[in-house]
């Protein structure tokens, strides 16, 4: 099992005082320095989300990680024609495609790939012919599975937001969902990734999901980061997945 750390959450607090004095000499916390935290806590990749509003994630926040940190990038970004451009000039490792919706605070659910074939499937054409493996960020549904094999794309992550926030048989439910559609993904020939809400609180019951080959987390890390530190909240983090049984 591979952990994905999303940083957006510094840059997150960055913005909050420093958004429009970015080229200040006491701009902080660095994005880059949490991205070497996270390499030294033993990530396997760093994971970031360029917004189309810029609201936390920078264009050169983007291209610094790229340049000066050896792991994978995971790009998280909309289907527009605009973050196109920007990831063929960025070359991350992996773009994970997500919906956006301004009035959102973070990413709320899956993107709707079942119906948007058409539009998507040259947007991924584009992007791996430019050598980065395309994933789809999708609620665990049979219908988003097989339209992301069928365009094209080399991997899902499934949406755990839904199985992060219930409990009980609302909980139970949602982990049969993840299961069925791990099952069809890695059956299509799809790699299976997941993400959102995932905490060592719930690990245990996501330990059901077979096939998982990768959890990007970001919030619990980060908010785990002010009381101990990043490196070694990703470290915490890295012996919690590593009870992964499949």
């Amino acid at each position: 099992m591979h952990l994905g750390v999303n940083i957006d959450h510094v840059a997150t607090l960055r913005q909050a005082r420093y958004a429009t004095m970015l080229d200040s000499h006491n701009t902080e916390p660095s994005v880059l320095a949490a991205a070497r935290a996270a390499l030294e806590g033993g990530a396997d990749s760093i994971t970031l989300h360029v917004r189309e509003d810029r609201r936390h994630m920078q264009d050169a926040d983007a291209l610094a990680v790229r340049r000066e940190i050896p792991l994978p990038l995971n790009l998280e970004m909309g289907a527009t024609a605009a973050m196109l451009e920007f990831a063929l000039q960025l070359k991350p490792d992996y773009v994970c495609l997500v919906p956006e919706r301004r009035e959102e605070i973070t990413t709320e659910g899956g993107l709707s790939v079942a119906g948007h074939e058409a539009e998507l499937r040259p947007l991924v054409a584009a992007l791996q012919a430019n050598g980065s493996k395309v994933s789809m960020f999708i609620d665990p549904d049979s219908e988003q599975v097989r339209a992301s094999a069928a365009i094209g794309a080399a991997m899902i992550e499934l949406h755990t937001g839904r199985f992060a926030n219930t409990l009980g048989e609302e909980r139970k439910a949602e982990t049969a969902r993840l299961i069925a559609a791990a099952e069809l993904g890695h059956s299509l020939g799809l790699e299976v990734h997941a993400g959102h809400g995932i905490q060592v609180s719930n690990l245990a019951e996501l330990n059901d999901v077979p096939h998982l080959t990768e959890l990007n987390i970001g919030h619990t890390i980060i908010s785990r980061a002010i009381f101990v530190g990043l490196t070694a909240a990703v470290q915490e983090m890295k012996s919690a997945i590593a009870q992964y049984k499949w």
